[in-house]
């Protein structure tokens, strides 16, 4: 399968890579860096990107991962020294990563984290059900990281598994990997000769290939019944113990210094890992440590002092062997070159056809060529020194030296050699700044088109959004326009349908907020909808209730399923809040700055055709209700009837009619005496026949039955209406 591995350099990693590919994976790497050089075990595909690059969602569309692998708690790229400068960094890359893996929408999601979300003591091992209790800012945002995948596996259904490991520790081969328990008591005994340790702290270490087994079994098996799992060793050990024998190993004297009285046992239990996936821990921690502590002792000044890695004297020999060899390649070359150019001259010599061939010219024009300057003299100076020997064994050596012909052959001899050393050496030093300016134009080519393409996008989604998109200004206007259509009690209905149409959201709902402190569920375009009820105390809704009363829009960062995704209200005159508009579902890329503000535009508008519609209601006040009471005239009930059944219809609301039989009484006072035990969006009135009816607002006929009690006790006899024309 396609596997994802996101994390920075480390043992640790390294050691996932080796399993995963060992068992025949394709194997994949996010590295986190731009500019990452640290080595990784060779993979499949490495990306080098930040996780805030906008390029996480193209990567797992590109590569379709059956498995995402977030080294979390153990990501060498998050230094954690500097906890509160990585708590943002950290919470903010996590989201990005987890929305690009809910966008690609394949595999199975796993997420690292660690026994630093627990402080204090546990006198019994630690289960998975038990509530984090996180001590500092590192413990803190990877208690919210565990939460925030819950939150996405509620939210999306994904297959996303959190896998908490106990006091991960490796023997390290870099300063980065040294960040255990184990590696910094190492570190501290060699810096200062002494280990401060507390007698009362209690862990259980488990070793990196017990971990890499352990994740790999959550990683291949088919199902899980559970999606959080604690991996430990399950045995615990005492910093004391862990001291012992570290000083045991160290073969110096090295003191150990009591620090501190505070009780603290901290094991998680691995229990129901191990009964569901048959995890076993096989590592003796004692035989380890003393790898461990023989590592850290030999290279003591990188992991103490940070120096690089000082190599052994048997790899600084044939490193200098190996760079003194090729610098020799082109003298013995040359060396070889000159004992064959000399045999072809003594050939050449008893030749007719190749007597006046200048073999030793050639032999110095070969040099110059293929080497340059520097051989091209060496070869010159055997040349001479081979002609001299040659001409010797025929002439006497001082007729050899004072013939001048000897000297005009040797100064060609130079002139030529060098000129062609000169030319060829010149020619790669203008390749060589050629290809560093094409490697440097190239890249920034490349950056250019990335900014192009980029700005294409953005142009191109402003032109559609103006032109053709349904969320441009001009086709909100022109679909909330349609308001002015419908009869007066018929508006806040379709705004229910109207906003889920422009949000494209199929779950949406109105709460109208009367002179109570309850707001009361008006419309809505789906059962998850009225999630929240029919009637709801808006001022106890916390941070959406603090949002809407600030006249902003409410967005669900917290991805509470009790609260709507996105909110936004529509006030008064005088700042009161009279509906609220209450998103239930969106798309994930719909969940920006730009929706909000395209809610508060679209409730902008829905607010004037209701402020329309208020205005017309009040000034046929006279005509709506009879003088002196909030009895409804028989016309003004048949058009509220008639609106809450359509409605009912296009199922944006649920309504019951009641026929109440005469009582022989005052209708006005009936009406009083109804509306005592009736709500406020309830609706009393007189039909044509001079009956009294009751309109029950977002009420269906099994909780009418409830009503139809209660108004017996009363003395009214009622009845469900079936056609409210009868």
């Amino acid at each position: 399968m396609n596997v994802l591995l996101i994390g920075g350099a480390g043992t640790f990693i390294n050691n996932l890579i080796i399993k995963l590919k060992k068992e025949g994976h394709r194997v994949y790497l996010l590295t986190g860096s731009s500019y990452d050089n640290r080595p990784y075990q060779r993979v499949f595909e490495k990306y080098n990107f930040s996780y805030d690059s906008t390029c996480l969602n193209e990567i797992f569309e590109s590569i379709r991962p059956d498995l995402t692998i977030f080294m979390g708690a153990y990501d060498t790229n998050f230094n954690w020294d500097k906890e509160e400068d990585e708590a943002v960094k950290y919470s903010s890359r996590m989201m990005n990563i987890l929305m690009a893996y809910v966008m690609a929408g394949t595999g199975r999601f796993i997420y690292l984290s660690s026994s630093d979300v627990f402080s204090g003591n546990y006198d019994q091992d630690i289960t998975e059900n038990m509530p984090t209790t996180p001590a500092g800012f590192k413990g803190m945002v990877l208690s919210q990281a565990e939460e925030m995948c819950a939150s996405y596996r509620r939210s999306t259904d994904k297959d996303i598994l959190i896998l908490r490991l106990d006091n991960v520790f490796v023997i390290p081969n870099y300063v980065e990997d040294a960040t255990d328990i184990v590696s910094k008591m190492i570190v501290e005994g060699l810096y200062n000769y002494n280990i401060s340790v507390n007698n009362n702290h209690k862990y259980a270490m488990t070793y990196v290939t017990d971990a890499v087994e352990a994740i790999y079994k959550a990683s291949v098996s088919e199902t899980h019944e559970k999606s959080l799992y604690n991996i430990s060793s399950s045995n615990p050990i005492s910093e004391k113990e862990i001291a012992d024998q570290i000083i045991k190993h160290m073969g110096f004297n090295v003191s150990l210094v009591s620090s501190g009285n505070d009780v603290s046992r901290k094991v998680l239990s691995s229990e129901a890992f191990t009964f569901e996936f048959g995890f076993v821990s096989f590592c003796d921690f004692e035989s380890i440590n003393k790898k461990h502590v023989e590592q850290m002792k030999r290279y003591r000044r990188t992991f103490v002092f940070g120096e690089a890695k000082k190599k052994s004297f048997r790899e600084r020999i044939l490193e200098k062997a190996g760079t003194a060899i090729k610098a020799m390649i082109p003298f013995l070359e040359n060396v070889v070159a000159f004992a064959i150019f000399t045999l072809l001259c003594r050939w050449g010599e008893n030749s007719s056809l190749f007597q006046k061939l200048d073999f030793y010219l050639l032999y110095v024009l070969l040099f110059a060529v293929f080497y340059g300057q520097q051989q091209a003299a060496v070869s010159a100076t055997l040349a001479v020194a081979g002609y001299i020997l040659s001409k010797i064994s025929t002439q006497s050596g001082l007729s050899v030296l004072i013939d001048s012909s000897t000297y005009l052959w040797i100064a060609q001899l130079f002139i030529i050699g060098l000129v062609v050393g000169y030319m060829r050496d010149t020619i790669n030093k203008i390749r060589r700044e050629y290809a560093e300016d094409n490697d440097y134009l190239t890249h920034q080519l490349k950056d250019i088109r990335d900014i192009n393409d980029s700005n294409v996008r953005v142009k191109d989604a402003l032109e559609n959004q103006i032109i053709n998109q349904s969320d441009s200004v001009g086709k909100i206007y022109a679909i909330t326009s349609r308001l002015d259509l419908y009869n007066q009690e018929d508006v806040l209905f379709q705004a229910a349908a109207i906003v889920a149409d422009l949000m494209k959201s199929k779950d949406v709902s109105v709460y109208t907020v009367g002179n109570s402190a309850y707001a009361r569920l008006f419309s809505y375009t789906s059962e998850k909808a009225k999630h929240m009820g029919n009637s709801v105390k808006f001022k106890e809704l916390g941070e959406m209730y603090d949002a809407l009363s600030q006249r902003k829009i409410f967005i669900n960062r917290q991805l509470s399923d009790d609260l709507p995704v996105m909110a936004s209200a529509i006030y008064s005159d005088e700042g009161e809040i009279e509906t609220i508009i209450m998103i239930w579902t969106l798309p994930w890329e719909s969940m920006t700055l730009g929706q909000a503000n395209q809610l508060v535009i679209i409730g902008a508008l829905i607010r004037s055709a209701v402020v329309r519609s208020n205005k017309y209601l009040k000034a046929l006040e006279d005509e709506t209700y009879i003088e002196g009471s909030r009895l409804m005239e028989p016309e003004a009930f048949k058009s509220l009837s008639e609106a809450y059944r359509r409605a009912d219809d296009a199922n944006l609301t649920e309504c019951v009619v009641l026929k109440l039989k005469a009582t022989g009484n005052d209708n006005i006072e009936d009406s009083k005496l109804l509306y005592s035990k009736l709500r406020d969006h309830d609706y009393v009135g007189l039909f044509e026949d001079g009956s009294l009816r009751v309109l029950l607002a977002n009420t269906d006929e099994n909780d009418a039955l409830f009503v139809i009690g209660r108004l017996k006790e009363l003395g009214f006899e009622c009845e469900i209406v079936e056609d409210i024309k009868e």
